[in-house]
Formats: C-alpha cells, structure tokens, sequence
C-alpha cells in the first residue's frame, strides 16, 4: 500500500520535513559573511531585495572603511551610498544604516542588543533581521526569519496561507519546536536556492516530493 502523507501542518509532518531537509542540506547557515555583530547586523539590513551574494561583494571594502558604530554614524553620506549602491534602494539603506548606528551608540552604548524588543527600536530593523541577529550572534529564537523563501516554501508545504511575513511568522512559530526555530529558516532558504525555485521548482527531484501537497511530480 502507498504510504499516506501526514497531513500539512502536523507534528509528523513538520518532523519528517526537517529530518529530510537536514539530509539534503547538512551545511544550511548564514551565507552573509562577516566577522562582529555590527558587520552582520549592517549586511542583514543590505540584504533586504538583494541576494547574500551580492551584500558579500560589497561588505569587504564596506567593512575595511567603517570598523565601528561610530565610523557608520559619521560617515559621509554621499560615500556610503556609493560604497553600497550595487545592492539597491542605496539611499535608504545608508540612511537606515547610519540612524541604526546613531541608536547603537546613543541607546545601547554601542552593543547590539540581544532581545527582540531592543532591537526593534533600531531603524532599518525589522523582526527578520532580527531574528537573524538574535539567532546568529546569540543563539536566541525569539522567532524565526521569514525571507522570501521560507514565505514560499511555507506556503506550497501547507504550512502557511499567510500573505504577510509577520502572518507566515506566527504560522509556523505555532507548529514548528522552538529548538527548530533558528535552524528551520537555513533549511528551508537552502532549499529554496537549490530545488525549490519560486518560478520552476525541481519536484521531480525534491526530497519532499511526496510531503508537499504542491508537488508536480
């Protein structure tokens, strides 16, 4: 007899999706590079519509002219914009960058918060790059990062009908383990870069074929 697939959504299901995500993707992590929280804090914030590829092309020279909160804070405008440009809407994200670190130093002493609430009050931080920060620096899950990925994923696995990232968010927090949050999102967004493409997904050759109710196999 076939075997029957859990339904979407329950303890059987979401084990079985992790246990075999973990097999195909054992080095699932972070692909921003960097070196201090502050580094990967400022790469999470240029990471919004732009690939970790690219971030990772421009954060070394980015990275060897700014080294503190305070370099950020009172860099000259204009260069940090041209130093970022590649990554897309520059303007905003030095503005975002440049406020961030002005919070940084003037409410924080300069040390990256590491709580969820803190971190919000920063400008240019939303929970995803929060979550990132939190689960990267700290190893704390107080959520689990929602890029465009795990929305998708989440969505064809029947995890989640939620057309926000704060709604996927909550959606999964409830049925995935909290020992799972942080891992569950490199999972995931690995396999949205390899298999799972937003526009042609390889089925026929996904470990989750037969656990995904969107499978065009």
């Amino acid at each position: 007899m076939p075997q029957i697939m859990p339904e979407p959504g329950t303890v059987a299901h979401v084990q079985l999706v992790i246990e075999r995500l973990r097999q195909v993707h054992p080095d699932a992590h972070c692909e921003l590079n960097y070196e201090t929280p502050l580094q990967l804090l400022v790469a999470v914030i240029l990471s919004a519509q732009c690939t970790d590829v690219r971030v990772n092309k421009v954060t070394p020279a980015l990275f060897a002219r700014y080294r503190t909160a305070a370099d950020f804070a009172g860099a000259d405008r204009s260069e940090l914009e041209e130093l970022i440009r590649s990554t897309g809407f520059f303007r905003q994200k030095a503005r975002f960058i440049q406020e961030c670190c002005h919070g940084l130093l003037h409410t924080y002493g300069g040390v990256i918060p590491d709580n969820m609430d803190d971190l919000l009050t920063l400008t240019g931080v939303a929970r995803k790059t929060a979550n990132v920060v939190l689960g990267e620096i700290y190893g704390i899950a107080e959520g689990i990062t929602v890029d465009t990925h795990v929305k998708r994923i989440a969505g064809r696995l029947g995890w989640s009908s939620g057309s926000s990232p704060q709604k996927v968010e909550k959606d999964l927090m409830e049925i995935i383990p909290k020992e799972s949050w942080i891992e569950i999102a490199h999972l995931l967004i690995f396999h949205g870069r390899r298999v799972c493409d937003a526009r042609k997904p390889d089925c026929p050759n996904c470990t989750l074929n037969d656990l995904c109710p969107s499978a065009n196999i």
